[in-house]
């Protein structure tokens, strides 16, 4: 077995930065710690939620493992964000045009749930402690 991974960092590939920074930042209140290049219109950016990070890319024709990012297809992959109320962010992530998938429910190991769809079609749970 190789020494532990120390760091994991999810990233998405978007089409358009703003419109996944009005999603991410301004409504979920992640802020921007890394991004690149440092001036102009940034290709990638690294947003930080408490301790953890997520990444945002923009598509490009050549990324560097050289698949293509686009046409996704399926669930690819499904974000779990903590928030303090879920029925408030559902909220707030509709008005920004965010569509739910499903609405808040209670669910039996404690936690209210929702899921709501990013600007580039990725699940993501909004949960928050019943109570």
């Amino acid at each position: 077995m190789i020494e532990p991974a120390s760091r994991l960092i999810p990233m998405l590939s978007v089409a358009d930065i703003d419109r996944s920074l009005g999603f991410y930042r301004d409504v979920l209140g992640g802020e921007i710690v890394y991004r690149f290049p440092p001036e102009g219109p940034p290709a990638f950016l690294t947003l930080s939620f408490g301790t953890t990070e997520l990444g945002l890319g923009l598509i490009s024709d050549a990324p560097l493992h050289g698949r293509a990012l686009r046409p996704a297809s399926g669930h690819r992959i499904e974000l779990c964000i903590n928030v303090a109320d879920t029925d408030a962010a559902l909220v707030a992530l509709n008005a920004a045009g965010a569509p739910t998938v499903v609405s808040p429910t209670d669910q039996p190991w404690g936690e209210r749930a929702a899921y709501v769809e990013d600007p580039d079609g990725n699940l993501v749970m909004l949960v928050a402690p019943i109570g």
